[in-house]
Protein backbone atom coordinates (compact mmCIF):
# COMPACT_ATOMS: atom_id res chain seq x y z
CA UNK A 1 0.00 0.00 0.00
CA UNK A 2 1.23 3.47 -1.18
CA UNK A 3 0.71 6.40 1.44
CA UNK A 4 2.24 10.10 2.07
CA UNK A 5 2.45 9.62 5.64
CA UNK A 6 5.60 8.45 7.03
CA UNK A 7 6.34 4.94 8.78
CA UNK A 8 7.63 6.72 12.07
CA UNK A 9 6.55 10.36 12.56
CA UNK A 10 9.57 11.30 14.97
CA UNK A 11 11.34 12.81 12.22
CA UNK A 12 8.46 14.67 10.40
CA UNK A 13 8.03 16.26 13.92
CA UNK A 14 10.91 17.33 14.40
CA UNK A 15 11.26 18.97 11.07
CA UNK A 16 8.20 20.47 11.60
CA UNK A 17 9.49 22.17 15.07
CA UNK A 18 12.81 23.33 13.26
CA UNK A 19 10.49 24.46 10.41
CA UNK A 20 8.61 26.91 12.75
CA UNK A 21 11.48 27.62 14.94
CA UNK A 22 13.01 29.14 11.87
CA UNK A 23 9.82 31.24 11.04
CA UNK A 24 9.64 32.54 14.12
CA UNK A 25 13.30 33.57 14.30
CA UNK A 26 12.66 34.66 10.65
CA UNK A 27 9.96 37.19 12.57
CA UNK A 28 11.38 38.02 15.11
CA UNK A 29 14.46 39.63 13.21
CA UNK A 30 12.71 40.56 10.33
CA UNK A 31 13.88 44.28 10.89
CA UNK A 32 17.69 43.09 10.51
CA UNK A 33 17.03 41.54 7.12
CA UNK A 34 16.84 42.69 3.59
CA UNK A 35 13.29 43.98 3.03
CA UNK A 36 13.75 42.58 -0.48
CA UNK A 37 16.59 40.96 -2.69
CA UNK A 38 16.30 40.33 -6.64
CA UNK A 39 16.65 36.31 -7.30
CA UNK A 40 19.80 35.54 -9.36
CA UNK A 41 19.60 33.56 -12.64
CA UNK A 42 21.57 30.49 -10.78
CA UNK A 43 18.66 30.66 -8.13
CA UNK A 44 15.76 31.39 -11.15
CA UNK A 45 17.53 28.48 -12.69
CA UNK A 46 16.13 25.95 -10.09
CA UNK A 47 12.42 26.56 -10.44
CA UNK A 48 13.14 25.45 -14.21
CA UNK A 49 13.00 21.71 -15.79
CA UNK A 50 10.56 18.75 -15.11
CA UNK A 51 9.10 17.61 -12.01
CA UNK A 52 10.71 15.19 -10.20
CA UNK A 53 9.95 11.48 -10.53
CA UNK A 54 11.02 9.96 -7.41
CA UNK A 55 11.11 12.34 -4.33
CA UNK A 56 13.98 14.15 -2.30
CA UNK A 57 12.41 13.61 0.88
CA UNK A 58 10.86 16.38 3.44
CA UNK A 59 14.05 17.37 4.73
CA UNK A 60 15.75 18.02 1.89
CA UNK A 61 12.62 20.16 0.08
CA UNK A 62 12.46 22.23 3.11
CA UNK A 63 16.62 22.63 2.34
CA UNK A 64 15.27 23.60 -0.77
CA UNK A 65 12.79 25.81 0.36
CA UNK A 66 15.45 28.18 2.89
CA UNK A 67 18.05 28.32 0.00
CA UNK A 68 15.67 29.16 -2.85
CA UNK A 69 12.86 30.36 -1.79
CA UNK A 70 12.98 32.12 1.92
CA UNK A 71 15.65 34.97 0.77
CA UNK A 72 13.45 36.17 -2.25
CA UNK A 73 10.09 36.63 -0.68
CA UNK A 74 8.34 40.35 -1.41
CA UNK A 75 9.26 41.58 1.87
CA UNK A 76 5.61 42.80 2.74
CA UNK A 77 6.18 41.73 6.30
CA UNK A 78 9.17 43.61 6.44
CA UNK A 79 8.30 46.86 8.89
CA UNK A 80 10.25 49.26 5.51
CA UNK A 81 7.96 47.50 3.02
CA UNK A 82 5.74 50.65 1.85
CA UNK A 83 5.39 50.01 -1.99
CA UNK A 84 1.92 48.88 -2.32
CA UNK A 85 -1.41 48.19 0.29
CA UNK A 86 0.09 44.82 1.94
CA UNK A 87 -0.37 43.82 5.50
CA UNK A 88 2.58 42.15 7.38
CA UNK A 89 1.03 39.00 8.74
CA UNK A 90 0.64 38.54 12.28
CA UNK A 91 2.43 35.75 14.37
CA UNK A 92 -1.13 34.21 15.74
CA UNK A 93 -2.35 33.78 12.11
CA UNK A 94 1.01 32.32 10.98
CA UNK A 95 0.52 29.39 12.99
CA UNK A 96 -3.41 29.39 12.29
CA UNK A 97 -2.59 28.49 8.81
CA UNK A 98 -0.48 24.87 10.32
CA UNK A 99 -3.81 24.39 12.24
CA UNK A 100 -5.82 24.97 9.08
CA UNK A 101 -3.65 22.98 7.11
CA UNK A 102 -3.69 20.15 9.28
CA UNK A 103 -7.23 19.86 9.41
CA UNK A 104 -7.28 20.54 5.94
CA UNK A 105 -11.37 21.65 5.87
CA UNK A 106 -12.98 21.77 2.60
CA UNK A 107 -15.26 24.66 3.45
CA UNK A 108 -17.34 24.63 0.29
CA UNK A 109 -20.07 23.07 2.39
CA UNK A 110 -21.48 20.34 4.79
CA UNK A 111 -22.37 20.35 8.44
CA UNK A 112 -18.72 21.12 10.22
CA UNK A 113 -17.12 24.01 12.43
CA UNK A 114 -15.08 25.73 9.87
CA UNK A 115 -18.35 26.67 8.47
CA UNK A 116 -19.48 27.82 11.83
CA UNK A 117 -16.13 29.69 12.27
CA UNK A 118 -16.84 31.35 8.72
CA UNK A 119 -20.26 32.24 9.63
CA UNK A 120 -19.02 34.16 12.92
CA UNK A 121 -16.60 36.07 11.00
CA UNK A 122 -19.19 37.09 8.41
CA UNK A 123 -21.14 37.78 11.43
CA UNK A 124 -18.55 40.05 12.89
CA UNK A 125 -17.71 41.83 10.16
CA UNK A 126 -21.58 43.00 9.13
CA UNK A 127 -21.83 43.99 12.96
CA UNK A 128 -18.10 46.36 12.75
CA UNK A 129 -19.74 48.22 9.18
CA UNK A 130 -23.23 48.42 10.56
CA UNK A 131 -25.27 46.18 8.66
CA UNK A 132 -28.09 44.05 9.56
CA UNK A 133 -27.90 40.66 10.96
CA UNK A 134 -29.56 39.46 8.34
CA UNK A 135 -26.33 39.87 5.98
CA UNK A 136 -24.78 37.12 3.81
CA UNK A 137 -21.17 36.99 3.07
CA UNK A 138 -18.13 34.94 2.13
CA UNK A 139 -14.73 34.65 2.95
CA UNK A 140 -12.90 35.31 -0.55
CA UNK A 141 -9.01 35.27 -1.90
CA UNK A 142 -9.37 39.04 -1.92
CA UNK A 143 -11.39 42.25 -3.07
CA UNK A 144 -10.70 41.55 -6.96
CA UNK A 145 -13.27 38.42 -6.72
CA UNK A 146 -15.54 39.76 -3.61
CA UNK A 147 -15.98 43.17 -6.11
CA UNK A 148 -17.06 40.79 -8.77
CA UNK A 149 -19.19 38.70 -6.42
CA UNK A 150 -21.02 41.94 -5.91
CA UNK A 151 -21.31 42.95 -9.25
CA UNK A 152 -22.99 39.34 -10.00
CA UNK A 153 -25.66 39.64 -7.36
CA UNK A 154 -26.28 43.28 -8.70
CA UNK A 155 -27.25 41.99 -12.08
CA UNK A 156 -28.99 39.42 -10.99
CA UNK A 157 -31.00 42.01 -8.78
CA UNK A 158 -31.45 44.34 -11.27
CA UNK A 159 -32.53 41.70 -13.95
CA UNK A 160 -34.46 39.30 -12.43
CA UNK A 161 -34.25 35.32 -12.91
CA UNK A 162 -33.58 34.95 -16.24
CA UNK A 163 -30.11 36.54 -16.58
CA UNK A 164 -28.93 32.98 -15.24
CA UNK A 165 -29.93 31.42 -18.17
CA UNK A 166 -30.37 33.78 -21.09
CA UNK A 167 -27.90 36.58 -20.25
CA UNK A 168 -28.64 40.38 -20.08
CA UNK A 169 -30.62 40.11 -23.49
CA UNK A 170 -30.56 43.80 -24.81
CA UNK A 171 -30.44 45.26 -21.67
CA UNK A 172 -27.56 48.24 -22.24
CA UNK A 173 -26.43 47.61 -18.44
CA UNK A 174 -24.28 50.33 -16.92
CA UNK A 175 -22.66 51.50 -13.63
CA UNK A 176 -20.48 54.05 -12.36
CA UNK A 177 -17.59 54.42 -9.99
CA UNK A 178 -15.02 56.99 -9.15
CA UNK A 179 -12.11 57.82 -11.94
CA UNK A 180 -10.08 56.39 -9.39
CA UNK A 181 -11.59 52.51 -8.57
CA UNK A 182 -8.93 49.87 -8.73
CA UNK A 183 -8.52 47.77 -11.86
CA UNK A 184 -10.22 45.14 -10.77
CA UNK A 185 -13.40 46.65 -10.43
CA UNK A 186 -13.62 47.14 -14.02
CA UNK A 187 -12.19 43.74 -14.50
CA UNK A 188 -15.08 42.74 -12.68
CA UNK A 189 -18.09 44.50 -15.24
CA UNK A 190 -15.78 42.76 -17.92
CA UNK A 191 -16.00 39.19 -16.16
CA UNK A 192 -19.60 39.53 -15.68
CA UNK A 193 -19.91 39.72 -19.49
CA UNK A 194 -21.20 43.50 -19.48
CA UNK A 195 -17.64 44.83 -21.07
CA UNK A 196 -15.78 47.10 -19.15
CA UNK A 197 -17.13 50.31 -21.06
CA UNK A 198 -20.24 49.10 -19.45
CA UNK A 199 -18.47 51.16 -15.64
CA UNK A 200 -18.51 54.82 -16.02
CA UNK A 201 -15.85 56.53 -14.61
CA UNK A 202 -16.84 59.95 -12.84
CA UNK A 203 -14.36 62.41 -12.57
CA UNK A 204 -13.50 63.14 -8.60
CA UNK A 205 -12.83 66.32 -6.83
CA UNK A 206 -9.70 67.86 -5.17
CA UNK A 207 -9.69 65.30 -2.54
CA UNK A 208 -10.17 62.39 -4.91
CA UNK A 209 -13.85 61.67 -4.06
CA UNK A 210 -16.21 61.40 -6.72
CA UNK A 211 -17.74 64.11 -7.73
CA UNK A 212 -21.74 63.78 -6.62
CA UNK A 213 -22.89 66.07 -9.12
CA UNK A 214 -21.00 64.97 -11.79
CA UNK A 215 -22.29 61.24 -11.43
CA UNK A 216 -25.88 63.04 -10.98
CA UNK A 217 -25.37 64.04 -14.56
CA UNK A 218 -24.28 61.60 -15.78
CA UNK A 219 -26.62 58.99 -14.61
CA UNK A 220 -29.75 61.29 -16.31
CA UNK A 221 -27.56 61.64 -19.49
CA UNK A 222 -27.08 57.75 -19.76
CA UNK A 223 -30.97 57.16 -18.85
CA UNK A 224 -32.13 59.25 -21.36
CA UNK A 225 -29.78 57.55 -24.01
CA UNK A 226 -31.65 54.32 -23.61
CA UNK A 227 -28.89 52.88 -20.78
CA UNK A 228 -30.26 51.10 -17.70
CA UNK A 229 -28.07 52.70 -14.55
CA UNK A 230 -27.79 49.45 -12.33
CA UNK A 231 -25.22 49.75 -9.60
CA UNK A 232 -23.17 52.57 -7.83
CA UNK A 233 -19.65 51.80 -6.86
CA UNK A 234 -18.25 53.94 -3.75
CA UNK A 235 -14.67 53.74 -3.19
CA UNK A 236 -12.90 53.93 0.65
CA UNK A 237 -9.60 54.11 0.39
CA UNK A 238 -8.83 54.97 -2.97
CA UNK A 239 -5.34 53.11 -4.82
CA UNK A 240 -3.49 56.03 -5.39
CA UNK A 241 -4.07 58.45 -2.25
CA UNK A 242 -6.59 56.77 -0.10
CA UNK A 243 -9.61 59.56 -0.65
CA UNK A 244 -12.57 58.10 0.44
CA UNK A 245 -15.99 59.10 -1.01
CA UNK A 246 -19.01 60.67 0.85
CA UNK A 247 -20.80 57.45 1.58
CA UNK A 248 -23.85 59.10 2.65
CA UNK A 249 -24.31 61.39 -0.18
CA UNK A 250 -23.64 58.00 -2.90
CA UNK A 251 -26.61 56.25 -0.97
CA UNK A 252 -29.03 58.95 -1.11
CA UNK A 253 -28.43 59.09 -5.14
CA UNK A 254 -28.38 54.98 -5.06
CA UNK A 255 -31.53 55.52 -3.28
CA UNK A 256 -33.19 57.84 -5.38
CA UNK A 257 -32.23 56.37 -8.87
CA UNK A 258 -33.04 52.71 -7.87
CA UNK A 259 -29.59 51.65 -8.41
CA UNK A 260 -27.28 48.96 -6.22
CA UNK A 261 -25.09 50.74 -3.91
CA UNK A 262 -22.04 48.44 -3.32
CA UNK A 263 -18.46 49.79 -1.77
CA UNK A 264 -15.15 48.69 -2.78
CA UNK A 265 -13.28 49.59 0.83
CA UNK A 266 -10.37 46.70 0.49
CA UNK A 267 -8.50 48.42 3.10
CA UNK A 268 -10.72 51.56 4.32
CA UNK A 269 -13.03 48.57 5.98
CA UNK A 270 -10.96 48.56 8.71
CA UNK A 271 -11.70 52.35 9.79
CA UNK A 272 -14.78 51.05 11.38
CA UNK A 273 -12.40 49.56 14.14
CA UNK A 274 -10.45 53.26 14.39
CA UNK A 275 -11.30 55.34 17.91
CA UNK A 276 -10.75 58.36 15.92
CA UNK A 277 -11.19 57.99 12.30
CA UNK A 278 -14.55 55.78 11.90
CA UNK A 279 -16.40 58.51 10.96
CA UNK A 280 -14.55 58.47 7.81
CA UNK A 281 -16.59 56.05 6.79
CA UNK A 282 -19.97 56.71 7.77
CA UNK A 283 -22.78 55.49 5.65
CA UNK A 284 -21.52 52.14 4.79
CA UNK A 285 -23.58 50.41 6.88
CA UNK A 286 -26.36 51.84 4.10
CA UNK A 287 -24.45 49.84 1.22
CA UNK A 288 -26.41 46.81 -0.83
CA UNK A 289 -22.80 45.31 -0.56
CA UNK A 290 -18.79 45.87 0.67
CA UNK A 291 -15.71 44.07 0.11
CA UNK A 292 -12.93 44.50 1.83
CA UNK A 293 -9.85 42.40 2.98
CA UNK A 294 -7.97 40.85 6.06
CA UNK A 295 -5.21 40.84 4.61
CA UNK A 296 -4.42 44.51 4.17
CA UNK A 297 -5.14 46.67 8.01
CA UNK A 298 -6.24 43.64 10.24
CA UNK A 299 -2.83 42.29 9.22
CA UNK A 300 -4.20 39.01 8.38
CA UNK A 301 -2.06 36.08 6.34
CA UNK A 302 -2.88 35.96 2.69
CA UNK A 303 -5.41 35.51 1.48
CA UNK A 304 -8.40 36.71 3.12
CA UNK A 305 -11.03 38.90 1.60
CA UNK A 306 -14.32 39.30 2.69
CA UNK A 307 -17.63 40.02 0.19
CA UNK A 308 -20.81 41.34 2.33
CA UNK A 309 -24.04 41.20 0.96
CA UNK A 310 -26.98 42.94 2.51
CA UNK A 311 -29.54 40.10 2.10
CA UNK A 312 -28.44 36.80 2.27
CA UNK A 313 -31.03 36.08 -0.38
CA UNK A 314 -29.64 38.18 -2.90
CA UNK A 315 -26.53 35.63 -3.14
CA UNK A 316 -28.33 32.41 -3.16
CA UNK A 317 -30.61 34.28 -5.86
CA UNK A 318 -27.19 34.84 -7.94
CA UNK A 319 -25.32 31.67 -7.43
CA UNK A 320 -27.44 28.38 -6.01
CA UNK A 321 -27.45 25.29 -8.11
CA UNK A 322 -29.30 22.29 -8.01
CA UNK A 323 -27.12 19.00 -8.14
CA UNK A 324 -27.65 15.59 -7.05
CA UNK A 325 -24.36 14.74 -5.96
CA UNK A 326 -24.48 18.16 -3.90
CA UNK A 327 -27.89 17.46 -2.48
CA UNK A 328 -28.32 18.67 1.32
CA UNK A 329 -30.03 16.74 3.99
CA UNK A 330 -31.78 17.39 7.35
CA UNK A 331 -29.16 15.38 9.43
CA UNK A 332 -25.96 14.44 9.01
CA UNK A 333 -22.76 15.82 7.41
CA UNK A 334 -25.04 16.78 4.56
CA UNK A 335 -26.60 19.24 6.83
CA UNK A 336 -26.10 22.74 7.23
CA UNK A 337 -27.92 24.72 4.15
CA UNK A 338 -27.03 26.74 2.70
CA UNK A 339 -23.38 26.07 1.88
CA UNK A 340 -20.67 28.48 0.88
CA UNK A 341 -21.12 26.87 -2.64
CA UNK A 342 -24.53 28.42 -3.00
CA UNK A 343 -23.36 32.17 -1.64
CA UNK A 344 -20.46 32.27 -4.41
CA UNK A 345 -19.01 30.96 -7.03
CA UNK A 346 -16.33 28.18 -5.36
CA UNK A 347 -17.09 24.85 -4.60
CA UNK A 348 -13.72 23.89 -2.83
CA UNK A 349 -12.79 26.43 -0.50
CA UNK A 350 -9.86 26.42 2.17
CA UNK A 351 -10.53 27.17 6.00
CA UNK A 352 -8.90 30.96 5.66
CA UNK A 353 -11.83 32.14 8.11
CA UNK A 354 -9.65 30.24 10.83
CA UNK A 355 -6.43 32.82 10.85
CA UNK A 356 -8.78 35.67 10.54
CA UNK A 357 -10.63 34.12 13.80
CA UNK A 358 -7.67 33.19 15.59
CA UNK A 359 -6.30 37.08 14.69
CA UNK A 360 -9.62 38.49 16.15
CA UNK A 361 -9.52 36.42 19.39
CA UNK A 362 -5.95 36.61 19.51
CA UNK A 363 -5.62 40.18 19.77
CA UNK A 364 -9.35 42.27 20.19
CA UNK A 365 -10.84 44.30 17.57
CA UNK A 366 -9.73 47.30 19.56
CA UNK A 367 -6.30 46.91 19.02
CA UNK A 368 -6.97 46.50 15.40
CA UNK A 369 -8.23 49.70 15.38
CA UNK A 370 -5.67 50.97 17.44
CA UNK A 371 -2.76 49.77 14.24
CA UNK A 372 -5.02 51.76 11.87
CA UNK A 373 -4.58 54.93 13.99
CA UNK A 374 -0.96 54.23 13.72
CA UNK A 375 -0.13 53.96 10.58
CA UNK A 376 -2.35 56.60 9.21
CA UNK A 377 -0.56 59.15 12.46
CA UNK A 378 3.14 57.66 10.65
CA UNK A 379 1.65 58.79 7.27
CA UNK A 380 1.07 62.23 8.79
CA UNK A 381 4.59 62.19 10.25
CA UNK A 382 6.12 61.61 6.91
CA UNK A 383 4.55 63.72 4.92
CA UNK A 384 5.79 66.19 7.71
CA UNK A 385 9.53 65.14 7.07
CA UNK A 386 8.83 65.26 3.24
CA UNK A 387 7.49 69.01 3.52
CA UNK A 388 10.74 69.54 5.41
CA UNK A 389 13.21 68.26 2.89
CA UNK A 390 14.44 70.84 0.37
CA UNK A 391 14.56 68.61 -2.56
CA UNK A 392 11.16 66.38 -1.66
CA UNK A 393 7.72 68.01 -2.03
CA UNK A 394 4.22 65.78 -0.92
CA UNK A 395 2.12 65.93 -4.43
CA UNK A 396 -1.98 64.72 -3.37
CA UNK A 397 -3.54 65.19 0.08
CA UNK A 398 -2.47 62.49 2.81
CA UNK A 399 -6.09 61.64 3.83
CA UNK A 400 -5.65 57.71 5.39
CA UNK A 401 -2.17 56.03 5.25
CA UNK A 402 -0.71 56.57 1.60
CA UNK A 403 1.64 59.42 1.02
CA UNK A 404 2.53 60.09 -2.42
CA UNK A 405 5.33 61.98 -3.04
CA UNK A 406 8.35 63.52 -5.39
CA UNK A 407 11.80 64.74 -5.60
CA UNK A 408 11.74 67.72 -7.02
CA UNK A 409 15.37 69.51 -7.63
CA UNK A 410 14.77 71.39 -10.31
CA UNK A 411 16.84 69.11 -12.63
CA UNK A 412 16.15 66.97 -15.72
CA UNK A 413 13.73 64.17 -16.46
CA UNK A 414 11.64 63.97 -12.94
CA UNK A 415 9.81 61.44 -14.00
CA UNK A 416 12.52 59.08 -14.66
CA UNK A 417 14.28 60.64 -11.84
CA UNK A 418 11.68 59.19 -9.35
CA UNK A 419 11.06 56.18 -11.23
CA UNK A 420 14.84 54.92 -10.96
CA UNK A 421 14.94 55.43 -7.21
CA UNK A 422 12.18 53.68 -6.16
CA UNK A 423 14.36 50.52 -8.06
CA UNK A 424 17.30 52.02 -6.25
CA UNK A 425 15.70 51.51 -3.14
CA UNK A 426 14.22 48.07 -3.70
CA UNK A 427 17.55 46.55 -4.96
CA UNK A 428 19.50 48.50 -1.91
CA UNK A 429 16.96 45.96 -0.10
CA UNK A 430 16.83 48.93 2.05
CA UNK A 431 13.02 50.23 1.50
CA UNK A 432 10.32 48.89 -0.87
CA UNK A 433 8.23 51.52 -2.26
CA UNK A 434 5.54 51.80 -5.38
CA UNK A 435 5.12 54.53 -7.80
CA UNK A 436 2.41 55.91 -9.60
CA UNK A 437 1.12 58.89 -11.88
CA UNK A 438 -0.38 62.40 -10.21
CA UNK A 439 -1.12 64.82 -11.95
CA UNK A 440 0.61 63.94 -14.91
CA UNK A 441 3.27 63.43 -12.90
CA UNK A 442 5.58 59.99 -12.26
CA UNK A 443 5.89 60.42 -7.77
CA UNK A 444 7.05 58.00 -5.25
CA UNK A 445 3.99 56.27 -3.34
CA UNK A 446 4.39 54.73 0.49
CA UNK A 447 1.69 52.79 1.83
CA UNK A 448 2.03 52.50 5.70
CA UNK A 449 0.01 49.54 6.69
CA UNK A 450 2.23 47.14 8.68
CA UNK A 451 1.76 47.22 12.34
CA UNK A 452 5.17 46.75 12.37
CA UNK A 453 7.13 50.00 10.93
CA UNK A 454 8.00 52.74 12.92
CA UNK A 455 8.33 56.57 13.08
CA UNK A 456 12.32 55.71 12.85
CA UNK A 457 11.54 53.92 9.41
CA UNK A 458 9.80 56.41 8.21
CA UNK A 459 12.34 59.22 9.14
CA UNK A 460 14.82 56.93 7.32
CA UNK A 461 13.02 56.65 4.26
CA UNK A 462 12.78 60.35 3.71
CA UNK A 463 17.15 60.49 4.71
CA UNK A 464 17.17 56.87 2.06
CA UNK A 465 15.37 59.01 -0.62
CA UNK A 466 17.17 62.02 -0.53
CA UNK A 467 20.64 60.62 -0.32
CA UNK A 468 20.06 58.23 -3.44
CA UNK A 469 19.15 61.31 -5.14
CA UNK A 470 21.54 62.79 -4.45
CA UNK A 471 23.65 60.18 -5.26
CA UNK A 472 21.77 59.38 -8.22
CA UNK A 473 22.33 63.04 -9.99
CA UNK A 474 26.02 63.10 -8.94
CA UNK A 475 26.71 59.76 -11.19
CA UNK A 476 24.76 61.24 -14.17
CA UNK A 477 26.99 64.55 -14.36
Amino acid sequence: MSTLDPEDWTELRALGHRMMDDMIDRLAGIADRPVWQPMPPSQRAAFEGEAPVHGIGAAAAYARFAANIAPYASGNVHPRFMGWVQGGGNPVGMLAELLAGGLNENCGGRDHVGLAVERQVIAWSAAMLGLPERTGGLLVTGSSIANFIAVICARRRFVGAAVRRLGVGDRRLVGYAQAGVHRCVPGAFDMAGLGRDALRLVAIDAAGRIDVAALEAMIAADRAAGLAPFMLIGTAGSVDVGAIDDLRALAAVAARCGLWLHVDAAFGALLALSPTRAGMIEGIGEADSVAFDFHKWAQVQYDSGCILVRERQWMLDSFAQDASYLATASRGLAGGAPWPCDLGPDLSRGFRALKVWMTIEAYGTARLGEIVDQTCDLAEHLAAQITMTPMLRVVAPVTLNIVCFRVDDGGPALDDLNADLAADLQEAGGFVVSTTVIGGMRVLRAAIVNHRTTAADVDALVAAVAAAAIDRRGRSN
